[in-house]
């Protein structure tokens, strides 16, 4: 039995987006090259909390910045298909394609940058209640995909066990 999850994005962004933000983007989804290292000024996700514990066993937290959806393209071990990112300008904006293999324990730091997102995206991914679908979500030994929506300022991770 597995805890992972398919997360897939399509999102259509407003632009324009600042030539840092969208260097910023493209770090976070894994299409930074070797000529983009991490951003020095984050805007996106801020903040990358992990507790460490020295040589005593004392607890500290330090700041450890990664892409949150970083992970290589290829061959997606768990859910089938591929891992894959896209990301182009269009006339308005920029068109966003993510699909990655996720566990549990990213779902706060992914949430940041759908957050981020969620702020920024066309109005066409608005419901009438306010709701932003983002993209997909499913456990990976489910067959449906659930809506991944952004509401009342926060990600509603959907629940495997609720269907």
């Amino acid at each position: 039995m597995s805890d992972l999850y398919e997360l897939t994005l399509d999102v259509l962004v407003r632009g324009p987006l600042s030539d840092p933000e969208v260097a910023e983007l493209r770090w976070h989804v894994g299409l930074a090259d070797g000529a983009l290292p991490e951003p020095g000024d984050r805007r996106i996700v801020t903040a990358f909390p992990v507790v460490v514990v020295d040589d005593l066993g004392v607890p500290t937290v330090v700041d450890d910045p990664h892409p949150v959806l970083g992970g290589p393209d290829g061959i997606a071990l768990r859910s089938g298909g591929v891992s894959a990112t896209g990301l182009a300008p269009t006339a308005g904006g920029w068109a966003l394609t993510v699909r990655r293999e996720l566990h549990p324990d990213e779902f706060d730091e992914v949430g940041g940058l759908l957050a981020w997102l969620a702020a920024r995206v066309a109005d066409a991914h608005t419901d009438p209640d306010g709701s932003i679908v983002l993209g997909w979500l499913r456990f990976v030994e489910d067959t449906e995909a659930r809506p991944l929506v952004f509401r009342d300022g926060c990600v509603r991770w959907p629940d495997r066990e609720a269907g």
